[in-house]
């Protein structure tokens, strides 16, 4: 199920935006930085209830988090900082994006950090496997462009229908789901992770 595995189709739609950010000596990290920065103005969007830009700015989270790796790749600078700084910032974003949800009243705070501790378990399941010789895995049902899409969605569907459903708007539902399937994401990775030790 997950949208991981459609990243390289991913970097050919973005090829054009790719060989224009090359031609003007755009780097990787920058792409990196303005990611995190959308990721963070997402994060302030959502508690102070403004689902638009919040969207939007997940959005553009998504698009330039695509490029930097991309990019690396096209420019044949990819490295281990590299590396290393993509996934310090996709965990940044992931934190403040869903703080911000839970803090702005999309769900209590028990949802909240359900959800969270479900999204950062998963997330450090799939390098966890690289530390320990299994190679990176993120395989699961529920990886990081599924989150970004499913956020997107739930975003778009609490505009479009502004009541709660059983008392919680589609945002907070997105919550619940991040949580349940996070854990569940994390769980599936464990149980590879183990059977490869």
């Amino acid at each position: 199920m997950t949208l991981d595995r459609l990243r390289p189709y991913v970097s050919g739609l973005l090829s054009p935006a790719i060989a224009g950010a090359a031609r003007l000596r755009l780097t990787p990290n920058f792409f990196s930085a303005v990611a995190l920065i959308a990721a963070f103005a997402a994060g302030g969007a959502f508690y102070f209830g403004e689902i638009v830009w919040g969207v939007i700015l997940v959005a553009v989270n998504a698009v330039f988090d695509a490029m930097d790796g991309a990019l690396a790749r096209e420019l044949e600078v990819a490295s281990l900082r590299g590396d290393f700084i993509d996934h310090v910032s996709d965990r940044y974003a992931d934190i403040v994006i869903i703080t911000g949800l839970f803090a702005g009243g999309a769900a209590s705070w028990q949802i909240g950090v359900f959800a969270l501790t479900g999204v950062l378990m998963s997330s450090y399941m799939g390098t966890q496997a690289q530390a320990l010789g299994v190679g990176r895995y993120y395989g699961g049902v529920l990886g990081r462009a599924d989150r970004l899409v499913l956020l997107i969605i739930a975003g778009l569907l609490d505009l479009i229908f502004a009541a709660p459903v059983y008392g919680l708007p589609y945002l907070g539902w997105l919550l619940v789901i991040y949580g349940v399937f996070g854990h569940y994401t994390a769980l599936q990775r464990i149980v590879y992770i183990w059977k490869r030790l």
